[in-house]
């Protein structure tokens, strides 16, 4: 029998960051930022912050990142709000995603709390 060997993450930090970011907004998440945390808070490295249109897409959305995942060998530590898809969290440890309907984003307002932190440019043609 074969020893279990672990998958070492091809894509890691930033650059996994806007590989989920490119995912979400293939899947018609709308308003996708990255937010760089590094230096801010040791909660983790980036926020990847998306819109849902419903809370099919949104859980959609949840479902391809975790599939690309498994594909790069980069395991997901937690996962919160599935169910209900208003605000689903999916830690990564580096990176965390938040995919929320519209309501709840405009309600927590990530990006005005983490207002410090500078926004990755993550879109094809783009640094």
């Amino acid at each position: 029998m074969k020893a279990d060997k672990k998958k070492t993450p091809v894509v890691e930090g930033v650059e996994f960051a806007k590989a989920v970011a490119r995912i979400a907004e293939e899947h018609r998440a709308e308003d996708v930022v990255v937010l760089d945390l590094r230096g801010l808070t040791s909660i983790a490295d980036y926020f990847v912050i998306g819109t849902g249109t419903s809370d099919r897409q949104t859980r959609a959305v949840i479902d391809r990142i975790d599939a690309h995942c498994h594909e790069i060998g980069q395991k997901r530590f937690g996962l919160c709000g599935y169910d209900t898809a208003t605000w689903v969290l999916a830690d990564y440890v580096d990176v965390v995603v938040h995919m929320f309907d519209a309501e709840h984003r405009r309600y927590y307002d990530l990006e005005l709390l983490w207002g410090d932190a500078p926004r990755v440019e993550w879109e094809n043609g783009k640094a």
